[in-house]
């Protein structure tokens, strides 16, 4: 029997003075998987990926890596397991893109902390793929925003973790970017690394996701393959009216437009 890379059990949590709370939550991340997180801002998404990863201690339940227990194990140990990319990243010192990646490698780092030519070979084939490679000698302060994203992305994929945790990855790219990110997650997914994803792109959810998550009001209010998730009645009771679905031409998989005022908006 597998055991998948990552399990969250009925986590909750509230953050102080308010009253506001994320869950009950329970979901997994199986190998080779793909999962979306949806719904409206504020429905909790980046608070579930920060329990999940560890960054927040959650107020009740558990999360598992691997069959194991998260609660005992350091940062370093959760690193080597689990690679997680907030939504934003405000850079503390002016490094290079190069060392911004090669940081990536601390978690796999042994004596002195030296990289080895194994590490190396590892940061440059993460900026290959996210193509950054040309930026590699660049401070990391004088890219664009979509750049910068892609540079954080190859630093998190040089942890080589079991599973990826994303906070709205695509938010600063353009759209060719945002498809060559998710194709990215795709290859690796095929490779048996398994990724959560919080996006508000629906369609890129619909079209790379084995499952979406659907939260609303600090819960997980569905979860299933997009063509259960992405209905014009499901969206509705979540996001409100305004949304029409139809499907993609050639796979068929759900995509998801607004309705234009006047032309049978709803």
């Amino acid at each position: 029997m597998t055991i998948a890379p990552l399990v969250v059990q009925e986590v909750a949590y509230g953050y102080p003075g308010g009253d506001w709370q994320l869950g009950p939550a329970s979901f997994a991340v199986a190998e080779g998987e793909i999962v979306s997180v949806i719904g409206p801002n504020g429905s909790g998404k980046s608070t579930l990926l920060k329990a999940a990863a560890r960054v927040l201690r959650p107020d009740a339940g558990q999360v598992f890596l691997g069959g194991q227990d998260a609660a005992p194990l350091s940062q370093r140990e959760v690193a080597r397991q689990v690679g997680y990319l907030p939504q934003t990243v405000e850079p503390q010192f002016d490094y290079q893109v190069w060392d911004v990646v090669a940081l990536g490698r601390y978690p796999h780092l042994k004596g002195a902390g030296f990289l080895t030519l194994a590490d190396v070979a590892v940061v440059d084939r993460c900026l290959a793929q996210t193509e950054t490679k040309a930026y590699s000698s660049r401070a990391l302060r004088r890219l664009s925003g979509g750049e910068r994203q892609r540079v954080l992305l190859a630093s998190v994929l040089a942890q080589e973790p079991r599973v990826l945790l994303l906070d709205e990855p695509t938010s600063a790219m353009d759209p060719h970017h945002q498809v060559r990110l998710f194709g990215l997650l795709a290859d690796q997914a095929a490779q048996g690394l398994g990724a959560a994803v919080v996006t508000h792109d629906l369609n890129l959810a619909s079209l790379f996701s084995n499952r979406i998550l659907l939260m609303k009001d600090g819960r997980i209010v569905r979860e299933g393959p997009p063509d259960e998730i992405l209905r014009e009645d499901v969206l509705r009771a979540t996001y409100g009216a305004g949304l029409e679905v139809l499907p993609h031409p050639v796979s068929g998989r759900p995509l998801v437009f607004p309705s234009v005022p006047g032309e049978g908006a709803r």
